[in-house]
């Protein structure tokens, strides 16, 4: 059997004589993207000003902010179906990758078998995969959530199955010398090697699957921020149009942010993690 502690002497001992890197103050954190923010948006403004673009083609921020303002009630409305939507995908989508990984790593066969079929389904661009599952999975949510799971699905995959595989030969020996079984070298051992691989993946896909929820409700869709973007572009409001890219991007901050917290909060013995 193997001790309670051996996680923490395998992950942790080859970290003992590396010298810690300075963290980085939350102010310093957050206010250094912020003024890069702020000096692209003075620019943004400049140049409209300067060059007199007209707004349906280029609004200035104050536009795009005034419609911001003006439609925060509708934009949070159409939010909600679109995060319901990336979440579900999200979580499908990247259980599915974890549960085959850990099959890859456990069966050589299946991943010689199944590792192509899913490169594959990566291949097939997801604008053409998205009316196929509208006609057969109706309107409602769950084309929207087939197609997020399909954007979040691959990275994880590659990366988890990288990450079980990550172990160091004198570790494996380790554990073989200490009798242990096939389940605890996996929980004690493989498991805490593949989890900074995972969190880097899941960074990617918190992201990427509202982008794929997106892209599901251009087609047959009466709601969500894609649904916006169709009607925003029809009717030369270019200003919502802005505002609506927007509000999409800052729920995908939102979603990376938490997947950030989740892996300061799990991955405790990464250097990388805690910079």
């Amino acid at each position: 059997m193997v001790g309670t502690n051996t996680e923490t002497l395998v992950m942790g001992g080859t970290r003992r004589g590396a010298k810690a890197k300075p963290r980085r103050s939350p102010l310093r954190r957050v206010g250094t993207p912020l003024l890069a923010v702020l000096v692209l948006v003075v620019l943004w403004q400049a140049v409209c000003v300067v060059f007199k673009v007209p707004y349906y083609i280029v609004p200035s921020p104050l536009e795009v902010g005034q419609s911001f303002g003006e439609n925060i009630s509708t934009l949070l409305e159409h939010s909600a179906p679109t995060v319901i939507e990336a979440g579900a995908g999200f979580l499908v989508g990247n259980s599915i990758a974890i549960l085959l990984a850990v099959l890859f790593v456990h069966w050589k066969a299946a991943e010689d078998a199944l590792m192509p079929v899913a490169v594959f389904i990566q291949t097939v661009p997801i604008v053409a995969i998205a009316p196929v599952l509208v006609l057969m999975l109706g309107t409602g949510y769950a084309p929207k959530i087939v197609i997020a799971a399909l954007i979040s699905f691959f990275p994880t995959l590659v990366n988890m199955v990288k990450g079980l595989k990550a172990v160091e030969k004198e570790h494996l020996e380790l554990f073989r010398l200490l009798s242990a079984s096939r389940s605890e070298t996996f929980w004690k051992l493989r498991v805490f090697a593949s989890m900074p691989f995972l969190f880097s993946s899941l960074r990617i896909t918190a992201t990427t699957s509202v982008i794929g929820a997106i892209v599901a409700e251009w087609i047959g869709s009466q709601r969500g921020l894609g649904y916006m973007i169709i009607q925003a572009t029809y009717n030369f409001d270019t200003p919502l149009l802005y505002a609506t890219m927007i509000m999409a991007s800052l729920v995908a901050v939102v979603f990376f942010s938490i997947v950030s917290i989740l892996e300061r909060l799990f991955v405790t013995w990464s250097a990388e993690s805690k910079m």
